[in-house]
């Protein structure tokens, strides 16, 4: 080992950036926590990997589902708020 190092040129944070992905702080409830970390283990992967597929899947079901009459008027109602407070 060196007695010295020189970290002049040296840089903060991750020394391979990741990309796709972004770190973020959420707070959850201990029992979904717990229930993610469960499911994990018993299908073989990280309790992350089970969170990001669970919303990817809700995601898509979001996407996937057909305008209803309900969610129609939900949109017109407020297009039509904002207009008459412009």
């Amino acid at each position: 080992m060196r007695s010295e190092y020189d970290f002049s040129k040296g840089k903060r944070g991750a020394v391979i950036p990741s990309t796709g992905k972004t770190r973020i702080t959420i707070y959850l409830d201990d029992d979904i926590l717990d229930s993610f970390r469960q499911q994990a283990e018993a299908k073989g992967l990280g309790y992350q990997t089970l969170i990001n597929e669970v919303l990817r899947t809700h995601l898509k079901a979001l996407a996937d589902r057909p305008l209803t009459e309900n969610d129609l008027r939900r949109v017109l109602r407020e297009e039509l708020i904002q207009a008459i407070q412009i």
